[in-house]
């Protein structure tokens, strides 16, 4: 198992724990966190013994985007003011900086839950738009600093077009700092599907990331292959795919075992949400 400058990493019985751990600076990502992330997901793809991941952070807040202090010296920013992007021979070539941070852009298709607490802002959604779902500690809020600071906010709020409203992705993305969205706000509008108590976020990421990790892989990434394929289709193609992920994502052992689960008539303890 790797060790990382910038993440806290640990594997317990199929469950993954990844922190953003540079609570200093609320965990804002500079170019060790970039790389640090790409190789985790790199790792997560391949480890078999890995089928669940529940993703947080240390300290405060989850995480506050690109490290601004990093990423812009005086330099760079007098050359960006006059229309000149250092290193790029043409206004056409541009490295974004978030473009590996996320499981997705790494094609790791490992279920990964993300676990909110504090601010998430900025270039924490280039990882959020690309996790299963959300649970958010009540102290949560979400906003995109960018137009505030002088800066168009385009890669983030596309990644979250998939999560949230047009409308409120808009507004958050005119906005910028001067309003942030409330944890039960985010719940309102299917941002996060849970908002819990601070001190019982991991504990309520640990039970969902439990019962993903028991049950089949294949059938676990194949839904995950056919809802996110779905965002991307007209609803005819998706359901015209369903027929190749159905059969690909099926297993004859692990049916016929769910069969058998059911014919038992013993049912799951299920909880309310």
């Amino acid at each position: 198992m790797s060790s990382y400058e910038t993440l806290l990493f640990s594997k317990d019985d199929g469950i993954a724990w990844v922190s953003l751990n540079r609570p200093k600076v609320r965990n804002a990502i500079n170019q060790q966190m970039q790389n640090d992330l790409r190789h985790l997901w790199d790792e997560v793809r391949y480890d078999n013994d890995i089928r669940c991941v529940v993703l947080t952070a240390e300290g405060e807040s989850f995480c506050t985007g690109i490290d601004r202090n990093e990423a812009i010296s005086d330099s760079n920013t007098d050359a960006m003011a006059a229309g000149d992007y250092p290193g790029y021979p043409t206004p056409w070539m541009y490295d974004d900086p978030g473009r590996d941070v996320g499981p997705k852009a790494r094609d790791c298709w490992k279920p990964v839950i993300a676990a909110v607490n504090g601010m998430a802002c900025g270039g924490a959604f280039y990882i959020l738009g690309e996790v299963e779902f959300i649970i958010a500690a009540d102290d949560a809020t979400f906003f995109d600093p960018h137009v505030t600071y002088g800066m168009t906010a385009a890669f983030e709020p596309i990644q979250m077009l998939t999560k949230m409203p047009f409308q409120e992705i808009m507004r958050m993305s005119l906005l910028g700092a001067d309003e942030r969205m409330s944890a039960e706000r985010a719940r309102e509008i299917g941002l996060v599907t849970e908002v819990v108590p601070r001190d019982e976020l991991r504990e309520r990421a640990a039970w969902a990331a439990r019962v993903i990790a028991d049950a089949p892989p294949l059938a676990i990434q194949g839904t995950m292959r056919a809802l996110w394929t779905a965002l991307e289709v007209s609803r005819h193609q998706g359901i015209e795919m369903a027929n190749l992920f159905t059969r690909i994502g099926s297993d004859a052992a692990t049916f016929r075992a769910g069969q058998e689960r059911f014919a038992s008539g013993k049912r799951v303890e299920w909880r309310l949400r």
